[in-house]
């Protein structure tokens, strides 16, 4: 009896088409072939943006569906007409200056995009991030009636709607149009490695390097988690997907179901920090920093490598206090055939590097990657078909029209702050609440950075916290890269700290731990997370700049502090054992004393001599302890 297709939707078949037409004319822009073919009717730079969203915005009223088909048709229908109306008077906008001073018609057009984008951005994300872009894309209505402290200059509604579907603030502000130059095509090289068996090849190489090590489990997990985590961009979607495999084989190996949890939702949580892609956030900051791509890659290699390295010396020293050893050898697969099934991988990602950090051509980079990975993939063994095509489409399409969603709704905000001033004001109060203190500077945007960043998607919460906070820190005399790298680390730390801990809670829910216990567990193999931001904000060094050899110091300083911390988090020592809770306590003060810079916070002074002779000190007394300790009673594991 043969088995019946799979009936094809007609929201699917749509969505496909979108995704066809928006990546055509993504790479239309890129004039690989002369004059684009779409300067027929683009010939603004705004245009080529309207229509990427009278293409994807559509898209959400396709995808997340409400109860009556009827609503949704005529989103759809205005999700279309608004943006499409806006390109055909691009010109006239741009000379008669439509979004200070709009005709009637204009201003219906305009609110009618407001409206779609806000209902588009609950669709997608919830109620946080909408009710956030709500109230502030309103603000301009209200702003002289707010205190003093937030207080700006109030526009009516006309100006309101019109400067935000208008203007190059709002709507089709920086958030979107860094999506649209660069962010489009890495999103495409995503879901193709995806739809091609990538994630698939990068677990089993995880498996194939790692799995046979002490722990190899979880090491797994941090390699696999990491480099899919940086493809992706979202902390939820890596743990639902990468998990569902590390999980199971770390609590195969031993690991409790709290720390399995917690090992995956702090590698899925880390590979959105890792170059080169960085979930695409590596592209907005260049579009914020006005630098180009790479800069930001390197800037960010160093911190990030200090968080895995500490995460992987945790999960050793669990293991070894543990007694977990390796995996079994029927788990492990073969280097030589992972590597021989899966080197066209390798290879766009090889040719991705090279674009990126040789060539330096951040646009064609991602097409370049696809394309080879595309073509290549049709001679080998598992070529996709029409069937995989369209689902690859399907696949983009998604990606690109959540992520718009996103971006057009933040891009309100950034609007909103703009033409009322807040922005201004906002860093103004900040740099007198913290006077001449720059370690209060720093705490308060920590805390601000993580409390603006709870309940946000990742690319949100940097774009917001970008526009808002960064400013005042850069101000307070702070190195541009290290305020926007710190404000995107912190503005994430909510994805494995209670009470939210929305990556921990997606991982408890696949190892059936308890999601609290699991957010706190993971909040202690990820604690060099919470210091690494710190160290890197304090001294730029550790993010490149400055000579060789103060980058070179401050590495090998950050190195082995965040190494005593992470076995004191542990209470673990390499071939010691545990070294008691006193020599614990020496080793984590130590380390941090160690890996600190020259601090000065209301009036206390550390310099980085003093730290580093003071954490030394700790560090020697402790492994005299530890060593005395193991010499009475041998320690478990090694």
């Amino acid at each position: 009896m043969s088995v019946p297709a799979p009936r094809i939707r007609l929201s699917e078949v749509l969505t496909a088409i979108l995704a066809g037409l928006a990546c055509f004319l993504v790479i239309d822009q890129l004039r690989l072939f002369g004059s684009p073919v779409s300067s027929v009717l683009i010939r603004l730079e705004t245009q080529y943006y309207f229509a990427l969203i009278a293409l994807l915005l559509p898209g959400v009223f396709l995808i997340y569906r409400s109860p009556w088909a009827a609503l949704d048709a005529g989103f759809g229908l205005g999700a279309f007409l608004a943006p499409l109306w806006l390109l055909l008077h691009a010109e006239t906008i741009a000379n008669e200056g439509w979004e200070f001073l709009a005709p009637d018609h204009a201003v219906v057009a305009s609110s009618i995009l407001w409206l779609l984008v806000l209902e588009a951005v609950r669709r997608v994300t919830g109620w946080v991030l909408f009710g956030i872009a709500l109230v502030f894309s309103m603000y301009p209505l209200f702003a002289d009636l707010m205190p003093l402290m937030i207080s700006g200059m109030a526009i009516g509604f006309r100006e309101t709607a019109s400067y935000h579907a208008m203007s190059i603030e709002s709507i089709v502000g920086l958030p979107f149009r860094a999506f649209a130059n660069l962010v489009v095509g890495f999103l495409v090289f995503g879901a193709t490695l995806q739809h091609t068996g990538g994630g698939a090849f990068f677990i089993r190489l995880a498996f194939a390097l790692l799995g046979g090590v002490r722990g190899g489990a979880a090491k797994v997990a941090i390699v696999s988690s990491g480099l899919m985590g940086s493809m992706s961009g979202s902390v939820i979607t890596n743990v639902m997907t990468t998990g569902q495999l590390t999980i199971p084989a770390m609590r195969r190996q031993g690991f409790s179901a709290k720390s399995a949890a917690a090992v995956e939702a702090c590698a899925s949580t880390g590979g959105v920090l890792l170059p080169p892609i960085m979930g695409s956030t590596a592209f907005i900051m260049a579009t914020f920093l006005e630098i180009p791509y790479y800069q930001v890659a390197l800037a960010a290699l160093l911190p990030s490598l200090l968080y895995f390295i500490a995460l992987y010396a945790q999960l050793d020293a669990y293991a070894g206090k543990h007694g977990l050893e390796g995996l079994p050898d029927s788990e492990i697969p073969s280097l030589r055939t992972v590597l021989g099934e899966g080197w066209v991988f390798i290879v766009s990602f090889a040719l991705l590097i090279v674009f990126l950090l040789v060539l330096q051509q951040e646009a064609l980079a991602p097409w370049a990657a696809t394309a080879s990975l595309l073509v290549i993939n049709q001679f080998r063994q598992g070529r996709m078909v029409v069937a995989d095509w369209g689902a690859w489409l399907v696949a983009v399409g998604k990606l690109l029209i959540e992520l718009q969603a996103i971006l057009l709704a933040v891009g309100l905000i950034v609007g909103a702050l703009s033409v009322t001033g807040l922005s201004g004001t906002l860093v103004n109060e900040l740099l007198f609440i913290a006077g001449d203190s720059t370690g209060v500077l720093i705490l308060m945007g920590a805390a601000t950075s993580f409390i603006l960043g709870i309940g946000l998607t990742v690319t949100a919460a940097y774009v917001f916290l970008a526009i808002v906070l960064a400013p005042a820190l850069i101000d307070g005399g702070l190195a541009p890269m290290a305020v926007h790298l710190f404000i995107l680390y912190w503005g994430m730390l909510s994805f494995i700290t209670p009470p939210v801990a929305l990556g921990a809670f997606a991982a408890a829910s696949i190892s059936g731990a308890n999601p609290v216990a699991t957010g706190f567990e993971a909040m202690r193999l990820g604690v060099a997370i919470y210091l690494v931001p710190f160290l890197f904000v304090l001294n730029p060094a550790l993010i490149g700049h400055g000579p060789w050899q103060g980058i070179v110091q401050a590495a090998l300083e950050a190195l082995l502090g965040v190494l005593l911390i992470a076995w004191s988090a542990q209470r673990h020592l390499p071939r010691l054992g545990d070294p008691g809770l006193i020599a614990a306590w020496l080793l984590g003060l130590g380390g941090l004393l160690i890996a600190l810079p020259d601090i000065n916070l209301q009036g206390l002074t550390l310099t980085n001599a003093l730290g580093n002779s003071a954490g030394a000190g700790m560090m020697v007394l402790a492994l005299s302890l530890a060593r005395f300790r193991a010499q009475q009673a041998p320690a478990v594991g090694s």
